[in-house]
């Protein structure tokens, strides 16, 4: 019975499950693939700015709130943030509404602090800028699928795939997909974990609210079929038919 069982599955072999099968024992590469955060719409952007002035830079800054739960404060006090339109836009205090999406947060810095010199507002602003909502999501053939929120805005699709408890038995390696929308366009683009060629991929690192997926193995879309139908005792009646049927031929030809 257990070899009839086994023929309705496929075999895993080194080659299906193991990563980087090209690497050498020891190998020093220049990392090639960059990594800037590039600001889209939804984004919940912090912005602090500083100066020698306290008091004259204090009109640039959001306040600070509480989480309040049944009427009292709970937990940490949370920075409020600007978060950008379906236009690109953030409403920032005085200088009013700006473009921002598709700058990374030094070109954003660097546009605030020209307008607050420019302006006469300020003259020695210091402005540091920090994502509020940075997460991306796992899908598809991982042992923890979900939503990970990124502390640290700097996360690879290796960081991701461990988040997600990596990839199940059933997981193609060489199907591994990272879907990104930026300026409006969706863009999904292929990795083989089984190649080194992964690190120079422009989706090694990961955006905020980028998908991870990972396709099933053929193993996986069989059994899928199987429990769809819910013929996984038919299948093993058919089989025990098919024993005693050449049981019975074999006692037969005897």
């Amino acid at each position: 019975m257990a070899m009839v069982i086994t023929c309705f599955t496929s075999c895993v072999t080194p080659s299906n499950v193991v990563y980087f099968q090209d690497a050498g024992d020891y190998e020093r590469n220049r990392n090639v693939a960059s990594y800037e955060v590039i600001i889209h719409q939804d984004d919940l952007l912090a912005i602090m700015v500083n100066s020698q002035a306290t008091e004259a830079a204090m009109p640039y800054n959001l306040p600070i709130s509480n989480y309040y739960v049944g009427g009292e404060t709970y937990g940490q006090q949370r920075l409020l943030g600007y978060l950008v339109d379906n236009d690109g836009n953030i409403d920032f205090p005085i200088l009013g509404k700006m473009k921002v999406e598709g700058l990374t947060r030094n070109e954003l810095r660097d546009m605030l602090k020209d307008k607050l010199i420019e302006g006469g507002h300020l003259t020695d602003p210091i402005i540091t800028i920090n994502l509020l909502n940075f997460k991306v999501s796992v899908q598809g053939e991982v042992n923890r699928p979900g939503s990970f929120v990124v502390t640290g805005e700097r996360i690879t699709l290796l960081d991701a795939l461990s988040l997600a408890g990596d990839l199940t038995i059933y997981g193609r390696r060489d199907r591994v997909f990272v879907i990104r929308e930026l300026h409006n366009e969706r863009i999904m683009l292929n990795h083989d974990l089984t190649s080194k060629d992964l690190f120079t991929s422009p989706c090694y690192y990961l955006q905020q609210n980028d998908i991870v997926y990972v396709e099933p193995n053929k193993r996986r879309i069989q059994q899928s079929a199987i429990n769809q139908n819910n013929s996984m005792s038919v299948w093993l009646s058919v089989a025990s038919v098919i024993l005693s049927g050449i049981t019975l031929i074999v006692g037969f030809s005897k």
